[in-house]
């Protein structure tokens, strides 16, 4: 994703590298502008001081005379909130330069970054009040939009943008966190650093499993990373890395040049049929928002193969971060459709020959929640799963952090009345978090009825019910103050406010609740329906209940769980 409304954190891995490079003998030089140290690299991180909402300042990283790395930061003049690191231990012996411009005159806020084996400040992260407890999050400044997710060497990758150097959007660059379970995750040093050719945009990855990059070797094939370098103008570019956590840009940069300004978002995928790697690209062009295919064998040539028209840019159709995958209606694999999904979560259904979409429905709705943006699914998930993730778009003023990502959401397609849909449900794998168990049977309940989870309180909270509402009821669930209320003569579900169509399944409604300290998603309709909504939940409110107005209603059942850290 590209324009955004919130600061990124891309770069946490940047200022760990720089960290890295920084030692104790140096020379200081200031200008009334641009404040500038040279360190010879003695330790792996370099600590920057960090504000919110301090002014940008562009810092520039130089190794042997080469920008090795280009980014903004809310660098601190004076105290600073908190520290984030660059790793620089790729560069263990050799003379770094830092250099910070605008600085004030009277400022000796560059004397303060220090280099350490460790990053600073690390014995707070996950910590934080705001912190997502079961929802990943950097560990240091912004993150946005979830990029190159594949399955590599045993484990998840979940690269993501991340300013690492700033609480608020600032210089993209990509983040790298790894999981053998999509729950648990662990973070990484940055994989791509910006530097001049403009910073890293959103993008794909794959495992070459076949080596046709030539960027591994026999038994050693590379995870391969498709971006956009949003410099000037944007261009597609890749990097490849055998082990998943050091890559190296691919010197030929770009494999796709310039088509339109603006041009971003490339999603790779091998098709099996006809042996060879497709890239969807958004593009716009003549008004219009457009995903362009392109073809390669070996994901370093491409040849554009067709052009599908999504509509015009005032509509938000197919507006970019594009997705294309397929998956059985009904699970049944003799009857595949293919899905093109967008940023906003809408999506269309259709054919894909290896060259060219050809839709059946488009303007489909996904997601119908606010703050969630960008998803993508995973590419080789070992299950043969369709899994997607998306930012959930959460502010934490005060916390180290801003944003957050989704649950890992399975995808499947049933069919309806109106034809083959998508059904978001949550990973398996997520069980593995459920701690105390509180089981309730069938029951009716009215007005009247007494508030059968009174006795419950949590902090992290999963809810799955299922009931058989009658005609001119509204049944309520009050979560720690958040609101998720089915009106049955509307078939509306409404969460904090946010209303979406829920249609019953069978005179029955279904739904799993899932409470963090910063996000709520709400599946019902047996997954047809998907209501993620970002809130920072009232610590001070642990509450629980669940009340009818306008009738009665049989509940089937009521399964609270307290949830654990993923941390």
């Amino acid at each position: 994703m590209k324009t955004v409304s919130y600061g990124i954190a891309g770069l946490t891995s940047l200022l760990t590298l720089v960290t890295t490079i920084m030692t104790n003998t140096f020379v200081l030089g200031k200008t009334s502008e641009t404040q500038s140290r040279q360190f010879v690299v003695t330790k792996r991180y370099l600590n920057f001081p960090i504000t919110q909402d301090a002014p940008k300042r562009a810092v520039q990283v130089s190794v042997g005379g080469k920008v090795v790395a280009r980014f903004d930061a809310e660098f601190a003049t004076d105290t600073p909130g908190w520290w984030s690191p660059l790793d620089v231990s790729a560069w263990h012996g050799q003379s770094m330069t830092v250099s910070i411009e605008n600085m004030p005159d009277t400022s000796q806020g560059i004397d303060s970054v220090s280099e350490s084996d460790t990053p600073k400040g690390e014995e707070d992260v996950y910590k934080e009040a705001l912190r997502p407890q079961f929802h990943f999050s950097a560990q240091r400044g912004w993150l946005n939009d979830p990029n190159g997710m594949v399955y590599f060497n045993g484990r998840y990758h979940l690269f993501f943008q991340h300013s690492a150097f700033s609480w608020n959007d600032a210089t993209k660059s990509w983040g790298n966190a790894v999981s053998k379970d999509m729950v648990h995750w662990q973070e990484l040093p940055e994989a791509l650093l910006p530097d001049l050719d403009g910073a890293i945009w959103s993008g794909s990855g794959v495992d070459d499993v076949h080596n046709t990059s030539g960027f591994g070797s026999n038994g050693n094939p590379p995870v391969v990373l498709m971006y956009t370098a949003a410099g000037d103008p944007f261009v597609q570019c890749i990097a490849s890395s055998t082990d998943g956590i050091k890559f190296h840009k691919y010197d030929k940069n770009p494999v796709v040049q310039n088509i339109a300004p603006g041009d971003r978002d490339p999603r790779v995928f091998w098709y099996e049929p006809t042996k060879h790697w497709v890239m969807a690209l958004w593009v716009g062009q003549d008004g219009q928002n457009t995903i362009q295919f392109f073809v390669s064998p070996n994901l370093r040539d491409w040849t554009h193969s067709s052009t599908f028209k999504g509509g015009s840019n005032g509509d938000n159709f197919l507006y970019e971060c594009p997705d294309i995958f397929e998956l059985p209606v009904d699970g049944h694999r003799d009857n595949m459709k293919w899905v093109l999904t967008a940023a906003n979560g809408e999506y269309a259904v259709g054919t894909f020959d290896g060259r060219a979409f050809h839709a059946d429905e488009t303007h489909l709705h996904g997601q119908l929640g606010t703050g969630y943006y960008a998803p993508q699914t995973f590419n080789h998930e070992p299950k043969g799963r369709r899994v997607q993730i998306g930012w959930m778009q959460t502010e934490t003023h005060g916390m180290p952090f801003n944003q957050s990502m989704s649950l890992p959401i399975e995808l499947k397609l049933v069919s309806t009345p109106g034809g083959p849909r998508m059904t978001w449900t949550p990973v398996q794998e997520l069980e593995s978090i459920r701690g105390i168990h509180h089981q309730f049977g069938s029951m009716i309940l009215s007005q009247s009825s007494a508030n059968p989870l009174s006795s419950i309180e949590g902090d992290l909270l999963e809810i799955r019910t299922s009931f058989e509402p009658q005609p001119g009821t509204i049944t309520s669930y009050n979560i720690r103050g958040v609101n998720v209320s089915f009106d049955a003569n509307k078939q509306q579900l409404t969460v904090n406010g946010n209303v979406a169509l829920a249609p019953l399944r069978r005179g029955k409604q279904t739904l799993a609740i899932y409470v963090d300290r910063t996000s709520v998603e709400v599946f019902a309709s047996d997954g047809l329906v998907y209501m993620p909504v970002p809130i920072n939940t009232d610590s001070s409110n642990r509450n629980l209940s669940v009340t009818v107005q306008g009738g009665s209603v049989e509940i089937n059942a009521i399964d609270v769980y307290i949830l654990k850290s993923i941390w």
